[in-house]
């Protein structure tokens, strides 16, 4: 493991920080994450400092150090501070000891030493600390050998894994979520025991559950974490949609694909392209609907007919169930799922431009993403098939290039409003102004008509006579 290297802004910090604790004449050490990331050589800004002590007082003395810096954050409940400095976020809180009730992840604080808080952290690379006071000032302190740990990329508890998951089982979630972030593997003892005690997570609330979720999907290989939640049994007490997908039925000697491990391929695949988590969120949806549209033909195997459909109306149960944002973004995966079969179809046979223009109607400005998620639902392992259906997506985008240029139908409006329509035939609303209105769209998207007001207007006129309306100029 290499030697620690800071910053210029993060060694004006440490010295401000060892000068604060030498004023209060305490012990105050560095901890956690930000030690682990930096004996990794990550990129962080979060630094976590632990005294032996009152940690809202160092916290004071560290912002006079530095001039009586103005953004200093008290949350008294807690006994902690946050100093925000130089794009970093320093935390302060006194060192603790734990104990917790069986029904509650909520501990039972009492003031501690530094071995007593290095025991409360959940796995051994999170409990590293580097001194910044006294004699020992610069020293690694590492009880339970998380150096060693970080060398061979393994996630392990530093006291027994059935009590670290039985005090706080969100630990369990944050174990995969490590393995996931930083690919490593957890520790078979720590595996066994996040399967054995799984149903406690059931005491987590779903907002805790979600952000640990959330991290997961944000790794750059998320398929790390969402294999070992499936291979511990988490993934079907939280997720127990995704965890349906898995499997594969035989029937006749025909099998089909197991849809997770697709699934999770496809949002590698994402992850790879694009930072969206909400692409990312309808990747791993984007077929969701499979289990319950799937049935077995004898002619031609297994079918999975409006699966599409199924999984985009199975978007909201899902997002409030995990207590996601039911606005916008849910409307996007549930389009994105919905929509994930229309590029695939473009490309097996000839591609009309009307086609295109639906596509690009229904997709708006989210038409390169589908794009995307489309590129990443490719997983054959047969390269020529791969290589084909690539070239097919390169064609299909020139396609939509030239008709986007030519129609400019993302976020399309209608040439005609409603209102004048009505105005045009003196008609009160009713059914027969949207009538009107969807011959006119229709008309645009088959390409009967260019996407213009006069052709619009004259078309409205026509499709209104026919109706037996009466048009007044």
């Amino acid at each position: 493991m290499q030697t620690i290297k800071y910053s210029h802004n993060e060694q004006s910090i440490i010295d401000a920080l060892c000068l604060a604790a030498e004023k209060l004449q305490l012990e105050a050490f560095l901890v956690g994450g930000f030690v682990r990331d930096k004996l990794l050589a990550r990129p962080t800004n979060d630094i976590d400092v632990v005294c032996v002590g009152n940690g809202i007082e160092f916290a004071k003395a560290f912002s006079q150090t530095l001039h009586g810096h103005q953004n200093i954050n008290v949350f008294p409940n807690f006994g902690t501070a946050q100093v925000v400095c130089k794009d970093y976020e320093v935390e302060f809180v006194g060192a603790r000891k734990e104990s917790y009730r069986r029904d509650s992840r909520k501990p039972i604080v009492e003031n501690g030493t530094l071995d007593d808080d290095q025991k409360r952290r959940d796995f051994t690379i999170n409990a590293l600390a580097i001194s910044l006071s006294g004699e020992n000032k610069g020293q690694l302190v590492d009880p339970f050998n998380g150096v060693q740990d970080l060398k061979q990329k393994r996630i392990v508890t530093p006291l027994t894994p059935d009590k670290t998951f039985s005090d706080d089982p969100l630990r369990m979630l944050r174990a995969i979520r490590f393995a996931s972030q930083l690919h490593f593997e957890i520790d078979a003892e720590t595996l066994q025991s996040i399967r054995a005690q799984r149903a406690r997570i059931d005491i987590i609330s779903a907002e805790r559950i979600i952000s640990e979720l959330t991290k997961i999907m944000q790794s750059s290989v998320p398929s790390i974490g969402f294999k070992y939640l499936y291979d511990t049994g988490l993934l079907a007490i939280i997720l127990p949609t995704i965890h349906a997908l898995h499997g594969v039925e035989v029937r006749n000697g025909i099998g089909h694909k197991d849809n997770f491990y697709h699934t999770i391929k496809v949002l590698d695949n994402v992850a790879e392209m694009s930072d969206n988590i909400w692409l990312r969120w309808a990747a791993l949806f984007h077929d969701v609907g499979k289990p319950k549209s799937k049935r077995f033909d004898e002619k031609i195997g297994w079918t999975f007919h409006g699966h599409d459909m199924i999984g985009a109306n199975m978007v909201k149960k899902i997002f409030k169930r995990l207590k996601l944002p039911l606005d916008h973004r849910m409307h996007y995966v549930a389009k994105m799922v919905r929509l994930h079969l229309r590029p695939i179809s473009l490309t097996k046979t000839d591609i009309t431009d009307s086609a295109v223009r639906r596509m690009i109607f229904e997709s708006g400005d989210d038409i390169d993403d589908l794009m995307v998620l489309c590129r990443a639902d490719i997983t054959s392992k047969n390269e020529f098939k791969v290589k084909r259906y690539q070239k097919n997506y390169d064609i299909l985008l020139k396609k939509i290039e030239e008709i986007e240029e030519k129609d400019r139908l993302r976020n399309w409006q209608p040439p005609i409003s409603g209102e004048e329509i009505m105005q045009s035939f003196k008609l009160k609303p009713s059914r027969m102004v949207g009538t009107i209105k969807l011959a006119i769209r229709e008309a645009i998207l088959n390409g009967d008509i260019q996407n213009n007001y006069e052709d619009a207007r004259r078309f409205m006129i026509k499709t209104g006579q026919l109706h037996g309306l009466e048009y007044v100029q």
